[in-house]
């Protein structure tokens, strides 16, 4: 190995076929594979496996500058918005610093490296300056060879070397740089494969511990409130979700009542709903009337969701002495009332979601609770669930669940009704987090 390492082409043995064009003997691509081999050997990292493939590579055909591209989705999680880069400079050499956000070869994929990315094709341009797909990423470049690295027939990306000299690179200096590329595909695609394995387990546990996290922001007790009954539960679509649900104990003896729905699930809506969480137990503590809260909700919330996602909430506070139940709508589901022996009613007034919508202004809406009425809050999880045929849950179905066993305890009707929505769902599970929470005044005979 140690010729090889101080080897140039011109010392790489080729033979002579039979159009008279000299190609790697066997020798030369044993020794090329030995030398990847070596080069690459002892380390995962694909960052460090580029950077000694370019070491290996500048002993057998000399370069003044050279780099390692690879489709920015092959080795980086997928990214939306039109900052996002076509192509990720891995490793290179000789180059100035390059920007994904102004650099149109890794921002749009243009220049010979980008063509040789989307076509497959090996190019050699002895004079840049002659190359109408050339775009510099170095001044003093005049010639410049490209070829594909490519996995399982397609192309992942390029080896790319320059030259301050006209004509630098030879046909034998192509070859030979087509076939490290070939060899090199497979270490790539093992160090590109641990990191992908790497990144999973990091975002395992960074969904673990946002999981923990979410399961302490939602209420593990319920007050204890004399005459009354209170039941919560929250079942995410995922592991972590953007539904919440909160009772909150005021000074003065009332109680606040919130549940929440931040648009979308996963990590992003569980970030959202924990600052939800904290900027509504802060107003609602405060003294704040809710419409004030609401408005503060309204206006605080795009600092975390930069004016991209939105919150749909109901917000309660409740009197247990007085039965008297204030409420703001935000662009929820309007409450459901059970009164025994009538209708469902459904609690109208409120205002716009929040977040999206600057200065929006809120109603409070007031009702009386009477003995064995029953006020239950709901996100869309539970009545946009849906059976395989495309039958949906549906907010009367919801209604008539509670009317039929508002006879069982408290929690054991918000289970109930959960388990009809998942169980109308079927193995595809629901597409949404379910989220209930009902309060009951209990009857004096009770």
């Amino acid at each position: 190995m140690t010729e090889l390492r101080a080897a140039s082409s011109a010392h790489i043995p080729f033979d002579v076929n039979r159009n008279g064009r000299s190609t790697l003997t066997s020798d030369a691509r044993y020794r090329l594979l030995l030398e990847v081999f070596h080069s690459t050997r002892g380390t995962l990292d694909l960052h460090e496996t580029l950077d000694r493939l370019l070491d290996a590579l500048q002993l057998l055909v000399p370069f003044d500058a050279a780099g390692i591209f690879v489709l920015r989705e092959e080795v980086l999680p997928a990214r939306t918005g039109a900052l996002g880069e076509q192509i990720a400079g891995v490793s290179w050499r000789g180059f100035p610093p390059r920007s994904p956000l102004t650099d149109p070869m890794l921002r749009e994929g243009k220049g010979i490296v980008g063509h040789v990315i989307r076509t497959g094709e090996v190019v050699c341009a002895t004079d840049v300056r002659l190359d109408p797909r050339y775009i510099q990423g170095r001044e003093a470049t005049r010639s410049e060879v490209a070829v594909p690295i490519q996995l399982d027939g397609r192309t992942i990306g390029a080896f790319n070397l320059e030259s301050d000299t006209t004509a630098a690179f030879r046909v034998k200096d192509v070859e030979i740089l087509s076939f490290f590329a070939e060899a090199t595909a497979i270490a790539v695609e093992k160090a590109m494969l641990h990191q992908r394995l790497t990144s999973a387990d990091e975002l395992d546990r960074q969904l673990r511990t946002a999981q923990r996290v979410q399961e302490r922001l939602l209420p593990t007790t319920l007050p204890d409130v004399p005459g009354h009954e209170l039941a919560g539960v929250c079942v995410p679509s995922a592991r972590v979700g953007g539904d919440y649900f909160d009772f909150v104990p005021i000074p003065g003896g009332q109680i606040g009542l919130v549940v929440a729905d931040v648009s979308g699930h996963g990590l992003s809506a569980a970030i959202i709903m924990s600052a939800f969480r904290a900027l509504a137990r802060t107003g609602l503590r405060s003294g704040q009337t809710l419409d004030k809260v609401a408005e503060t909700l309204d206006r605080e919330l795009p600092d975390t969701t930069a004016g991209r996602e939105f919150v749909t909430a109901v917000l309660a506070m409740y009197d247990p002495a007085s039965g008297l139940l204030r409420y703001v709508n935000c662009g929820h589901h309007p409450p459901l009332l059970d009164r025994l022996g009538q209708a469902p009613q459904w609690l109208p007034g409120g205002g716009p979601l929040l977040g999206l919508i600057p200065g929006a202004s809120f109603e409070i809406g007031e009702i009386q609770l009477a003995p064995d009425d029953q006020l239950v809050l709901f996100t869309d999880g539970i009545v946009e669930a849906r059976s395989p045929a495309g039958v949906w849950f549906g907010t009367e179905r919801l209604a008539s669940l509670v009317t039929a066993h508002r006879g069982r305890r408290a929690r054991e009707l918000v289970e109930h009704v959960v388990v009809e929505a998942r169980g109308l769902a079927g193995a595809r599970g629901l597409e949404d987090d379910a989220t209930m929470l009902l309060l009951r005044r209990a009857s004096p005979r009770a």
